[in-house]
């Protein structure tokens, strides 16, 4: 298994986990929490691979990546009562499942040679989509849209980091890896340390 495939298995273990952690706040069946489980993890990869042109899209290549989500989305089904706090499990998981995507995302583009812009827009993509699909569907306030939340910020400076390593000379692994870490650093920080960004304090609009 390469790098990449790994990854993108990773993301999808980790994503479906913190979809099945929404349904299970939503209170919803197993079939429920088996569909949150699969939008999540594949949402933004697919949405990445649509973009790129890749035919055929990656879980549809390789259906073994739906049975990955359904498995986590069975496991949090049987184990969620055991948390006291859901919630805090939920975004503690985020934070590496968007490092792992974002991770996944940028290593599909720079293996494609694409443009340093298109690199670091996938590495968001694949990083925020899905958990953006998760949020909306069981009625959730975003975690990218929160105010002040450093969340599409941790992916695009992840991203941003394995553009700038590669014209470094870096390659392979060490770029994926600083990518990752840098993700997770900045959102994890966020949530460990209140790190927040400023937000517009404009007059509101009349009308």
């Amino acid at each position: 298994m390469n790098a990449l495939v790994f990854l993108d298995f990773a993301s999808v273990f980790v994503f479906a986990l913190t979809g099945a952690l929404v349904a299970s706040r939503a209170q919803l069946d197993p079939v429920g929490f088996a569909f949150v489980a699969c939008l999540t993890a594949v949402g933004g990869g697919t949405m990445r691979d649509l973009l790129l042109g890749r035919d055929p899209v990656f879980w549809v290549a390789q259906p073994s990546y739906i049975l990955v989500a359904v498995t986590a989305a069975l496991l949090v089904f049987f184990t969620a009562h055991l948390f006291e706090s859901r919630y805090r499990l939920l975004l503690w998981l985020d934070t590496v499942a968007l490092a792992v995507a974002v991770a996944a995302g940028t290593g599909v583009a720079l293996d494609l040679g694409h443009h340093p812009v298109i690199v670091v827009l996938m590495g968001i993509t694949t990083g925020t989509m899905g958990g953006l699909l998760r949020d909306v569907v069981c009625n959730e306030v975003p975690l990218v849209l929160k105010q002040g939340e450093i969340y599409v910020t941790a992916a695009f400076a992840g991203a941003s980091s394995a553009v700038i390593a590669v014209a470094l000379g870096l390659s392979g692994l060490a770029v994926l890896a600083l990518c990752a870490a840098v993700t997770w650093a900045l959102r994890a920080g966020s949530l460990q340390f209140g790190w927040r960004l400023p937000v517009y304090k404009g007059r509101p609009p009349r009308g």
